[in-house]
């Protein structure tokens, strides 16, 4: 499954919505997201799991980028 993680990269910042950015990862489970990204000590808002018809609209824009971790 392929899920889109909005994140802020600085754990200590409060959330802005300007400064959210967004990844796409692979992973079996939420969980599992977030056991991949905890090194990573990012302040996760929000993981979606995309069904086929979201994942192919995330597709056609520029900025998307499957992260292997």
């Amino acid at each position: 499954m392929i899920f889109k993680v909005l994140y802020q990269e600085v754990q200590s910042e409060v959330p802005v919505r300007e400064r959210t950015k967004s990844l796409y990862i692979e992973a079996e489970s939420v969980r599992d997201v977030r056991n991949k990204l905890n090194e990573k000590n990012y302040n996760i808002e929000y993981i979606q799991e995309l069904d086929e018809a979201h994942l192919n609209y995330e597709k056609q824009s520029p900025s998307f980028e499957l992260e292997s971790i």
